[in-house]
């Protein structure tokens, strides 16, 4: 399966498009010119490429006021501030989303683990993963790029 194609959170899969192609099957789609107009190279290649940043090189690791943190690629709350905490993993991690923000996608790059790949529901941008190892409420721990994120303090 090509890495870039998605499935539909209902499980239905997309018809194997990249997440380049013009009918992207999201609510927001741009060009590749479009998107590397929009964002800065290392931006481009995590929410597009699927990339990982280093760990401890996002600011948002740290970030500990009030607030919602907002998809890069097209401004859609995805996370609250509430729900974030100190994984100790060095990227900013949150025990649940905001309702109808993300989806998922099984990732198989790994030869020997399957993991599950979290992204935007709007516009498809890549932002981390979603493991079964965080605190209650949920359990899970959505591990994300900070570079896919932006911020915005409440108030």
């Amino acid at each position: 399966m090509n890495r870039r194609t998605f499935l539909l959170t209902t499980g239905a899969a997309l018809a194997a498009q990249p997440l380049r192609a013009a009918s992207c099957g999201f609510e927001i789609c741009r060009s590749d010119a479009e998107w590397r107009a929009r964002l800065s190279e290392n931006e481009y290649l995590v929410l597009r490429d699927e990339e990982t940043e280093r760990p401890y090189t996002s600011p948002l690791n740290d970030e500990t006021r009030a607030g919602t943190y907002q998809c890069r690629g097209c401004d859609l709350p995805l996370y609250s501030a509430a729900a974030k905490y100190d994984s100790g993993t060095g990227w900013p991690s949150f025990f649940e989303s905001l309702p109808n923000a993300v989806g998922t996608k099984e990732d198989r790059k790994f030869i020997f683990q399957v993991r599950t790949e979290v992204h935007c529901r709007r516009c498809g941008s890549h932002l981390g993963h979603v493991f079964d190892d965080g605190p209650e409420p949920s359990g899970k721990r959505h591990c994300l790029n900070g570079l896919s994120l932006t911020f915005v303090a409440a108030g």
